[in-house]
Formats: C-alpha cells, sequence, structure tokens
C-alpha cells in the first residue's frame, strides 16, 4: 500500500494547484485523475471556450475593418475545422504544461478513477492508497434536468451540453440556447458572432447574478447584436431540435439547426459517496477553511458548490493545504471576482447595489461609461459601462461592476482594492496612466464622490 501525507482527488484547476502547493511545502504527495490534467475549465470549459471567442473577435473585427480605414478587397469566410484545431492545440500546450509542473513540483501522478474507501483509504486501479490527508476536487458535470425529451434529444445529438457545444461539426445557422447564464450567454455571444441566428430560452433572467444595472444593459445590447432572448420561459418539453416554451401563459416553439442545454452544474459526489459527507443542495458541504463535516478532509471547487468558477478552485485547493499543514486560512468569497466573456465582456466583483442595500449599508455608487473614454473610442470599443458600490459613511469600496472590452482584466484592479479593503477615495486620488481603459475605475470613484470630471451632470 502506498503511503502518502496529502492525497487529491480530482485533477482540475483545484486539485493541480493544491498538488503542488503541497509538495512545495514538503508533503509527499499524490494527484489522481480519471481524465485529462486540468479539468473541465482546461479541457472542456474555460480555455476552449474563450479560445473560440478570440476566433469570433477576430472575424468581427475582419467584417467591421472599414470603420478603421482597411478595406478587405475578397471574401471573408469561416474555417470552422481550423477554429477548432487552433482551440485543440491551445488546450494541449496547457495540459502537458500542467503535467510538466506537477512532475517538477515532485507529485506523484496516478490515473485513474479514486473512489475512498474511508478518510485515509482510496482505491485506484485495484490499488490502495493510504493518506493523512484527503482533499476532494471531483469537480461537476453539466446539469441534465428531467424535462420531458431532454434525454432523448441528448442521446441523438440534437440537442447538446456546454462539453458538445465546444466539438459542434458545423456552425448552425439557427440555434435554440436553454439557459441564460453565464455559459448560455457566453455561446450566445460566440454563435452570433459567427453569424448564427441565435435564440435564449430562461426561466427567469438572463444573467441574473448581475447587479440590475449591468443586466439590463447586456440584454438591451445583445438583443441590439441580433439575439433573440426570451425571460420568464418555463421549458415544457424538448422534441429533437424543437423546444416547447410556456412564456407570459403562451405556448410557443423555437426550432434550430441544434440546441444547446446549458441548465448549471452539479457536484460529483459519487465517487465519495461512501465516506457519508454531509451535502449541502446536493454539493458537499464545507465552512470557510474548506474542511468537511470530516475532520481533516476537504473539499474544494465545483464539488462543494461554493462557487463554480476556476480562480475559486485554485484558491481553496491553497486554503486547504495551508490548513492541512498546520495554518489557519479562510476563504472571503465576497471578495472572488466573476468574469462573463460576452463581447463586451462582463467582470465584477463584492457587492451590488441591492445586496449592500440588503446588508444594512448606506450605499452611495457612481458609474461612467466607455463612451467617453479615449482609449475606448480610440480602440473603436465603445459599449460598456462601470459602477462602482460603496459605503457612504467611510467610502469603502464594496463592490464593482464593468461591462468592457476588456473588462476581465480591469476588475483586477477592483480586487485589489476591495483585498485591501480600499475606498473611493483611494481610487480617486490615483494617478492613472492615459489614455487608458483603466481610466473609468478612477472616473467612477470620482463619480461616487459627486465630483465626476469627464461626463456632464444630470439636472
Amino acid at each position: 500500500m502506498s503511503r502518502y501525507k496529502i492525497a487529491i482527488l480530482g485533477g482540475g484547476p483545484g486539485g493541480y494547484v493544491a498538488a503542488i502547493r503541497a509538495a512545495q511545502l514538503g508533503a509527499k504527495t499524490v494527484l489522481i485523475e480519471a481524465g485529462e490534467l486540468g479539468g473541465v475549465c482546461l479541457n472542456e470549459g474555460c480555455i476552449p471556450t474563450k479560445t473560440l471567442l478570440k476566433n469570433a473577435k477576430v472575424y468581427q473585427e475582419l467584417l467591421n475593418s472599414e470603420k478603421f480605414g482597411i478595406t478587405v478587397d475578397g471574401q471573408i469566410k469561416i474555417d470552422w475545422k481550423s477554429m477548432l484545431q487552433r482551440k485543440d492545440g491551445v488546450v494541449n500546450q496547457l495540459t502537458s504544461g500542467v503535467g510538466g509542473l506537477l512532475k517538477q513540483n515532485g507529485v506523484e501522478v496516478v490515473q485513474g478513477f479514486g473512489e475512498p474507501l474511508d478518510p485515509h483509504t482510496i482505491v485506484v486501479n485495484g490499488e490502495k492508497i493510504h493518506t493523512e490527508h484527503l482533499i476532494i476536487a471531483t469537480g461537476s458535470s453539466p446539469a441534465v434536468l428531467p424535462i420531458p425529451g431532454l434525454q432523448e434529444a441528448l442521446d441523438t445529438g440534437e440537442a447538446v451540453t456546454s462539453t458538445g457545444a465546444l466539438n459542434l461539426q458545423e456552425i448552425p445557422a439557427r440555434l435554440v440556447i436553454v439557459g441564460g447564464g453565464v455559459v448560455g450567454m457566453e455561446f450566445a455571444a460566440l454563435f452570433n458572432a459567427l453569424g448564427s441566428k441565435v435564440t435564449v430560452l430562461e426561466k427567469f433572467t438572463i444573467l441574473g447574478s448581475l447587479d440590475q444595472d449591468l443586466q439590463r444593459y447586456m440584454q438591451r445590447l445583445l438583443q441590439k447584436k441580433g439575439v433573440e432572448i426570451y425571460n420568464g420561459a418555463d421549458i415544457q418539453r424538448f422534441e429533437g431540435t424543437k423546444v416547447v416554451a410556456e412564456i407570459k401563459g403562451e405556448t410557443r416553439e423555437f426550432s434550430g439547426d441544434k440546441v444547446i442545454v446549458s441548465l448549471g452544474r452539479r457536484p460529483n459526489v459519487q465517487a465519495v459517496a461512501k465516506l457519508g459527507l454531509e451535502l449541502e443542495r446536493g454539493a458537499i458541504r464545507t465552512d470557510a477553511r474548506l474542511e468537511t463535516s470530516i475532520p481533516g478532509l476537504y473539499a474544494i471547487g465545483d464539488v462543494n458548490g461554493r462557487q463554480m468558477l476556476a480562480h475559486t478552485a485554485s484558491a481553496e485547493g491553497l486554503v486547504a493545504v495551508e490548513n492541512i499543514m498546520g495554518g489557519r486560512a479562510a476563504v472571503n468569497y465576497d471578495k472572488i471576482p466573476a468574469c462573463i466573456y460576452t463581447f463586451p465582456e462582463v467582470a465584477v466583483v463584492g457587492l451590488t447595489e441591492q445586496e449592500a442595500v440588503n446588508r444594512g449599508y448606506d450605499v452611495a455608487t457612481g458609474t461612467f461609461p466607455m463612451a467617453a473614454n479615449g482609449k475606448a473610442l480610440a480602440e473603436g470599443e465603445p459599449e460598456g459601462l462601470i459602477k462602482i458600490v460603496a459605503d457612504r459613511q467611510y467610502g469603502e469600496v464594496l463592490g464593482v461592476h464593468i461591462i468592457a472590452a476588456q473588462a476581465t482584466d480591469l476588475i483586477s484592479e477592483a480586487v485589489v482594492t476591495l483585498e485591501l479593503e480600499g475606498t473611493v477615495h483611494d481610487l480617486a486620488k490615483a494617478i492613472h496612466p492615459h489614455p487608458t481603459s483603466s481610466e473609468v475605475v478612477m472616473e467612477a470613484a470620482h463619480a461616487v464622490l459627486g465630483q465626476a470630471i469627464h461626463v456632464f451632470k444630470r439636472k
């Protein structure tokens, strides 16, 4: 029986990061993974979708090159097969890199499906592994709800989950997307940019987790770009590539060449069923230290259901290892950013205005439009805005919400500000380089203070 200080079940962005840190801290570590290193994010999520989105953005830039004084003489065509090959190449490069990092840091990797018999014993490929501490990082899978006809449509390939959408053999002329969350809307942006006629059916409101000002802005903008959006759509059944939904009391049918089903994700808890861990909403319950109901046993990433984000999983992995090694680390989920890679991008961190009000803060807000930013205009990307939510008494920044072409990069300044408990006074006083998109952060901070510089005051 092989013996280790720390065993990690699952090699996604939480598992492999935890394994590397554990080895760096001197723990004999084994990482068990049944599939490809990198997990869903690297192989079926974050990286492949962003690679295809970049392809779509280049295509759109070529179609609109005349506004930059560039005339394309000839037909602009999409080579979908080449796009998929580029996507696969990026994924392969990164997965091999993860393998190299694990090897360099002395982590033993075992390929196979691991099943814990108890908190200290795991069976893999018929062999037993003993560990002092176990970290569960088994991730999640697309949710398939018991909607009539859905499983049949998935079985025939007429409907696909997000995984299947990354490997479609051709770009559908008509596409129906069921589910208007982050994943669904990223695919809506992707295929809309590639020329598909996209219809989104959402039971509640698309991108409903966003601050209401940003949610409304994105809905208007996506509709302007040609995406058909139906909020309040109660899905009745699937009939192949046809979806029947009830909207405002009326039964309607929506047909496409393909249907993408994006109804959320479910934690993969089957492999650890024998441990008898306490669950919460189908996920493994953990505290802020990532410890489960069994002392000394930790769960990180999607499987604990806290925040199904790759960077959250990585952060949790570091915290779990630190605690195993005698530390007292915890995760503050209020300060973790979230990104949506639509056109333009969306990035948020901290509290929405309504969440801040609900927590009892006396709230002050400030907004600034990207259309008033010189860099955004120069680059032909004026769509978007930034909104800062702050505590009125002291000016502490409670949340930052951005829609912009570079939103997912701009948000990092806000993340650091929240981590340091910074104020709008700090942001307003910090001199930002000109011309840059980052100036909108400073401008919005001035707006919170009622001292906006580059926008007209509303009378």
